[in-house]
Protein backbone atom coordinates (compact mmCIF):
# COMPACT_ATOMS: atom_id res chain seq x y z
CA UNK A 1 0.00 0.00 0.00
CA UNK A 2 1.61 3.22 -1.18
CA UNK A 3 1.85 6.54 0.69
CA UNK A 4 -0.26 8.07 -2.11
CA UNK A 5 -3.07 5.62 -1.34
CA UNK A 6 -2.93 6.55 2.34
CA UNK A 7 -3.14 10.23 1.37
CA UNK A 8 -6.19 9.55 -0.78
CA UNK A 9 -7.84 7.62 2.06
CA UNK A 10 -7.08 10.51 4.41
CA UNK A 11 -8.83 12.90 2.04
CA UNK A 12 -11.91 10.66 1.92
CA UNK A 13 -11.99 10.27 5.70
CA UNK A 14 -11.62 14.02 6.27
CA UNK A 15 -15.06 14.56 4.76
CA UNK A 16 -16.43 12.83 7.86
CA UNK A 17 -14.09 14.31 10.47
CA UNK A 18 -12.03 11.12 10.61
CA UNK A 19 -8.31 10.55 10.15
CA UNK A 20 -5.91 7.65 9.52
CA UNK A 21 -4.36 6.54 12.82
CA UNK A 22 -1.34 4.61 11.61
CA UNK A 23 -0.89 1.26 9.95
CA UNK A 24 1.18 -1.89 10.07
CA UNK A 25 1.80 -5.15 8.22
CA UNK A 26 0.69 -8.41 9.80
CA UNK A 27 3.54 -10.82 10.45
CA UNK A 28 3.64 -14.56 9.95
CA UNK A 29 2.81 -15.16 13.61
CA UNK A 30 -0.16 -12.79 13.73
CA UNK A 31 -3.74 -14.01 13.81
CA UNK A 32 -4.79 -11.63 11.04
CA UNK A 33 -8.52 -11.28 10.32
CA UNK A 34 -9.82 -11.79 6.82
CA UNK A 35 -9.03 -9.19 4.20
CA UNK A 36 -11.13 -8.24 1.17
CA UNK A 37 -10.44 -11.55 -0.62
CA UNK A 38 -11.38 -13.66 2.40
CA UNK A 39 -7.77 -14.66 3.10
CA UNK A 40 -5.86 -13.35 6.14
CA UNK A 41 -5.20 -9.66 5.62
CA UNK A 42 -1.66 -8.52 4.92
CA UNK A 43 -1.97 -5.06 6.46
CA UNK A 44 -4.19 -2.76 8.50
CA UNK A 45 -4.76 0.99 8.53
CA UNK A 46 -6.51 2.25 11.66
CA UNK A 47 -9.18 4.93 11.41
CA UNK A 48 -10.18 7.28 14.19
CA UNK A 49 -10.51 10.81 15.40
CA UNK A 50 -8.62 13.58 17.15
CA UNK A 51 -10.89 15.63 19.37
CA UNK A 52 -14.57 15.76 18.47
CA UNK A 53 -14.17 16.46 14.75
CA UNK A 54 -16.66 13.73 13.66
CA UNK A 55 -19.42 15.00 15.96
CA UNK A 56 -21.24 17.38 13.53
CA UNK A 57 -21.06 14.76 10.76
CA UNK A 58 -22.46 12.13 13.09
CA UNK A 59 -25.24 14.45 14.29
CA UNK A 60 -26.28 15.28 10.72
CA UNK A 61 -26.43 11.56 9.92
CA UNK A 62 -28.38 10.83 13.10
CA UNK A 63 -31.17 13.24 12.12
CA UNK A 64 -32.03 10.92 9.22
CA UNK A 65 -32.13 7.73 11.31
CA UNK A 66 -34.95 6.06 13.27
CA UNK A 67 -35.32 7.46 16.76
CA UNK A 68 -34.98 4.02 18.35
CA UNK A 69 -31.72 3.12 16.60
CA UNK A 70 -29.43 1.21 18.96
CA UNK A 71 -25.76 2.11 19.26
CA UNK A 72 -26.01 4.91 16.70
CA UNK A 73 -22.36 6.02 16.91
CA UNK A 74 -21.20 2.48 16.16
CA UNK A 75 -23.66 2.33 13.25
CA UNK A 76 -22.44 5.64 11.86
CA UNK A 77 -18.81 4.54 12.17
CA UNK A 78 -19.46 1.24 10.42
CA UNK A 79 -21.42 2.86 7.61
CA UNK A 80 -18.96 5.69 7.07
CA UNK A 81 -15.76 3.66 7.28
CA UNK A 82 -17.39 0.88 5.27
CA UNK A 83 -18.04 3.26 2.37
CA UNK A 84 -14.43 4.41 2.41
CA UNK A 85 -13.26 0.80 2.55
CA UNK A 86 -15.28 -0.16 -0.50
CA UNK A 87 -13.98 2.84 -2.42
CA UNK A 88 -10.39 1.72 -1.86
CA UNK A 89 -10.75 -2.05 -2.09
CA UNK A 90 -10.43 -2.68 1.64
CA UNK A 91 -12.42 -4.60 4.23
CA UNK A 92 -13.64 -2.57 7.21
CA UNK A 93 -13.74 -3.85 10.78
CA UNK A 94 -14.97 -2.19 13.97
CA UNK A 95 -13.90 -2.26 17.65
CA UNK A 96 -17.41 -3.48 18.54
CA UNK A 97 -17.35 -6.43 16.12
CA UNK A 98 -17.62 -9.82 17.77
CA UNK A 99 -15.47 -11.70 18.42
CA UNK A 100 -13.60 -8.61 19.52
CA UNK A 101 -10.44 -7.69 17.64
CA UNK A 102 -7.34 -6.44 19.52
CA UNK A 103 -7.77 -2.79 18.57
CA UNK A 104 -5.81 -1.44 21.54
CA UNK A 105 -2.83 -3.66 20.69
CA UNK A 106 -3.14 -2.65 17.03
CA UNK A 107 -3.17 1.02 18.02
CA UNK A 108 -0.10 0.64 20.21
CA UNK A 109 1.65 -1.12 17.35
CA UNK A 110 0.61 1.45 14.74
CA UNK A 111 1.29 4.64 16.67
CA UNK A 112 3.72 3.62 19.40
CA UNK A 113 1.40 4.76 22.21
CA UNK A 114 1.07 3.46 25.77
CA UNK A 115 -1.95 3.33 28.10
CA UNK A 116 -2.60 6.07 30.63
CA UNK A 117 -3.62 5.15 34.20
CA UNK A 118 -7.22 5.37 32.91
CA UNK A 119 -6.56 2.74 30.26
CA UNK A 120 -7.01 5.23 27.40
CA UNK A 121 -3.91 5.45 25.23
CA UNK A 122 -1.99 8.66 25.88
CA UNK A 123 -1.22 10.56 22.68
CA UNK A 124 1.60 13.16 22.75
CA UNK A 125 -0.57 15.74 20.97
CA UNK A 126 -4.20 14.72 21.59
CA UNK A 127 -3.76 13.61 25.20
CA UNK A 128 -6.74 11.44 26.15
CA UNK A 129 -9.07 13.11 23.64
CA UNK A 130 -8.96 10.75 20.68
CA UNK A 131 -10.52 7.45 19.64
CA UNK A 132 -10.27 4.58 17.17
CA UNK A 133 -13.45 3.99 15.17
CA UNK A 134 -12.41 1.17 12.87
CA UNK A 135 -9.71 -0.24 10.64
CA UNK A 136 -9.24 -0.90 6.95
CA UNK A 137 -7.80 -4.31 6.11
CA UNK A 138 -5.91 -4.87 2.86
CA UNK A 139 -4.70 -7.88 0.90
CA UNK A 140 -1.52 -6.00 0.01
CA UNK A 141 1.25 -5.29 2.47
CA UNK A 142 1.56 -1.74 3.71
CA UNK A 143 4.84 0.08 3.17
CA UNK A 144 6.68 -0.90 6.33
CA UNK A 145 7.22 2.00 8.66
CA UNK A 146 8.42 1.68 12.21
CA UNK A 147 6.00 3.38 14.61
CA UNK A 148 7.60 6.39 16.22
CA UNK A 149 8.86 6.03 19.75
CA UNK A 150 6.53 8.52 21.33
CA UNK A 151 7.20 10.31 24.60
CA UNK A 152 4.82 8.80 27.13
CA UNK A 153 3.54 11.89 28.90
CA UNK A 154 2.22 9.87 31.85
CA UNK A 155 5.81 8.95 32.75
CA UNK A 156 6.55 12.67 33.11
CA UNK A 157 3.50 13.41 35.26
CA UNK A 158 4.29 13.51 38.98
CA UNK A 159 0.91 14.47 40.41
CA UNK A 160 -1.28 11.98 38.50
CA UNK A 161 -4.41 14.19 38.83
CA UNK A 162 -6.28 11.59 36.76
CA UNK A 163 -6.20 9.30 39.82
CA UNK A 164 -7.33 11.91 42.33
CA UNK A 165 -10.44 13.60 40.96
CA UNK A 166 -13.08 10.87 41.00
CA UNK A 167 -15.26 11.02 44.14
CA UNK A 168 -15.51 7.22 44.27
CA UNK A 169 -11.89 6.47 43.28
CA UNK A 170 -12.98 4.54 40.21
CA UNK A 171 -9.43 4.48 38.85
CA UNK A 172 -6.41 3.43 40.84
CA UNK A 173 -3.08 1.72 40.37
CA UNK A 174 -4.93 -1.60 40.71
CA UNK A 175 -7.35 -0.96 37.84
CA UNK A 176 -10.86 0.28 37.10
CA UNK A 177 -13.71 -0.25 39.60
CA UNK A 178 -16.42 -0.61 36.96
CA UNK A 179 -19.32 -1.32 39.32
CA UNK A 180 -18.50 1.53 41.65
CA UNK A 181 -18.13 3.96 38.74
CA UNK A 182 -21.38 2.84 37.14
CA UNK A 183 -23.32 3.12 40.40
CA UNK A 184 -21.97 6.62 40.94
CA UNK A 185 -22.74 7.80 37.39
CA UNK A 186 -26.29 6.49 37.71
CA UNK A 187 -26.80 7.87 41.21
CA UNK A 188 -27.81 11.28 42.57
CA UNK A 189 -24.22 12.44 43.12
CA UNK A 190 -23.17 11.55 39.59
CA UNK A 191 -24.71 14.60 37.90
CA UNK A 192 -21.35 16.31 37.20
CA UNK A 193 -20.09 13.16 35.50
CA UNK A 194 -23.28 12.65 33.51
CA UNK A 195 -23.37 16.21 32.24
CA UNK A 196 -19.68 17.06 31.89
CA UNK A 197 -17.80 13.82 31.52
CA UNK A 198 -15.42 11.74 33.61
CA UNK A 199 -13.77 13.94 36.24
CA UNK A 200 -10.56 11.90 36.18
CA UNK A 201 -10.26 12.20 32.41
CA UNK A 202 -10.93 15.92 32.51
CA UNK A 203 -8.27 16.36 35.20
CA UNK A 204 -5.50 15.36 32.79
CA UNK A 205 -3.64 18.50 31.64
CA UNK A 206 -2.60 17.07 28.26
CA UNK A 207 -4.24 17.70 24.89
CA UNK A 208 -6.66 20.31 26.18
CA UNK A 209 -7.11 21.81 22.70
CA UNK A 210 -8.71 18.49 21.69
CA UNK A 211 -10.92 18.02 24.76
CA UNK A 212 -14.42 16.90 23.80
CA UNK A 213 -17.15 19.52 24.30
CA UNK A 214 -19.49 18.94 27.24
CA UNK A 215 -22.34 17.67 25.07
CA UNK A 216 -20.07 15.07 23.50
CA UNK A 217 -18.80 13.93 26.88
CA UNK A 218 -22.37 13.80 28.20
CA UNK A 219 -23.35 11.63 25.23
CA UNK A 220 -20.61 9.12 26.03
CA UNK A 221 -21.45 9.09 29.74
CA UNK A 222 -25.14 8.45 28.97
CA UNK A 223 -24.06 5.54 26.79
CA UNK A 224 -21.84 4.20 29.56
CA UNK A 225 -24.61 4.57 32.12
CA UNK A 226 -27.24 2.99 29.90
CA UNK A 227 -29.56 6.00 29.95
Amino acid sequence: MSPRLVDDIATALAEHGLIPRGGFAFGDGDAAPAGPAGRPARSALLVGQAGAAPWPHYRNWLERQPKDLENPLDSWSRETIGKVARAFGAHAVSPSDKPYLPFQQWAMRAEGLKPSPLGILMHPEYGLWHAYRGALLFDAEIDKQESLKQIHLCDLCDGKPCLKSCPVDAYSETGFAHRGCLAHVRGPTGVPCRTGGCLDRNACPQGLAFRYPRQVQAFHMRSFGGF
